[in-house]
């Protein structure tokens, strides 16, 4: 015979039940195979509609939804700019009881996403682009050479300010932060198809419309014979200056290499940014002291890449233009 703390959900039932029926005490406890104390305190607990113990809360609802609203106006702010601003409203609480409210009502602290800023004009080309290619099917995509540059830092650690938001509130604009395209610096070119990735070419200068050929000349046309051979293929690149300049799109006609039209300011097309992604988390660890050793470790992770990887990113294609489509143009998850 347990007490009335080691009651079964099922024995507090058929308590209730037989209760209500009227039967005793003594009869139900033969049913519910417990102790006829243990029966009479719970009855007595439910007549008399105890509450939790525990200690009385020091905010009220109104303070809470006072607090819900400065993180929601504001969801950069860290905990303890969100308590002293709590705080100067009238209420008192301590920092720790600010941090477990935000918590208890949902509110994360994460790494905002960063996404490109559009204008009216820019996404409206990515929405007619999509429109275009809404049709291509797995085979045409992977018949496209995706090139792009990406920086690497020796450090990894300056995410800049995180923000507060909820789950599934990632692509909320209003807990996201806006960027636009990179400055120009040392950076590494990449470029990728279904079929695997190609050599890294490590940018030592401003790339110019003269750097970004020798680019093309040393690195893509290898690329271009070890992943699609004697086959036809199309390439991918942004719009950077070097990219659309006129001496560039010469060079192409001269090697005969169809460029595929790209709409402005657009990552979450490409597949190899999600390559991109993948090398930083693998090198997140790593610590190199000097230049060397990050391009030692840049090679390394680019290695580890499978064909594998390249062709599901490749297959993502359709998704990406049909979630521009939904958003209208906007910025996606990818």
């Amino acid at each position: 015979m347990g007490k009335t703390s080691d009651l079964t959900a099922v024995q507090k039932t058929i308590i209730d039940t037989l209760h209500k029926e009227g039967k005793t005490q003594k009869v139900i406890a033969k049913e519910a195979g417990c102790s006829q104390s243990s029966v009479s305190k719970h009855i007595n607990r439910q007549a008399k509609g105890r509450k939790k113990c525990g200690r009385k809360k020091c905010t009220s609802s109104r303070d809470n939804r006072t607090l819900q609203r400065i993180v929601t106006t504001n969801p950069f702010k860290n905990v303890g700019e969100i308590h002293k601003e709590w705080t100067a409203a009238g209420v008192s609480a301590s920092r720790t009881t600010t941090r477990r409210l935000m918590k208890d009502m949902g509110f994360r602290c994460r790494i905002p996403c960063v996404k490109p800023l559009l204008n009216k004009k820019q996404r409206k080309k990515r929405l007619a682009w999509a429109k275009d290619k809404k049709d291509w099917t797995d085979a045409e995509w992977s018949k496209v050479m995706f090139s792009d540059e990406s920086k690497f830092c020796i450090s990894f650690g300056n995410q800049g300010p995180r923000v507060w938001r909820k789950s599934g509130e990632a692509q909320n604009p209003h807990c996201m932060r806006s960027s636009v395209k990179f400055p120009p610096s040392v950076m590494v070119w990449g470029a990728m198809s279904s079929a695997g990735v190609g050599p890294l070419c490590f940018l030592r200068s401003r790339v110019n419309a003269a750097v970004y050929q020798e680019v093309l000349e040393h690195f893509m046309l290898p690329a271009a014979d070890q992943l699609y051979g004697d086959a036809d293929f199309t390439f991918q690149q942004d719009l950077a200056p070097a990219h659309s300049a006129k001496t560039t799109s010469t060079w192409f006609k001269d090697h005969g290499i169809p460029v595929l039209d790209w709409p402005a300011n657009s990552p979450d097309l490409n597949p190899i940014e999600n390559l991109w992604g993948i090398v930083k988390r693998r090198m997140q660890y790593a610590r190199p002291n000097n230049a060397e050793e990050l391009k030692t470790t840049i090679r390394a992770a680019w290695a580890l890449i499978t064909p594998e990887q390249c062709h599901r990113l490749i297959e993502s294609m359709p998704r990406r233009i049909t979630a521009v489509i939904e958003a209208k143009g906007a910025p996606t998850k990818y």
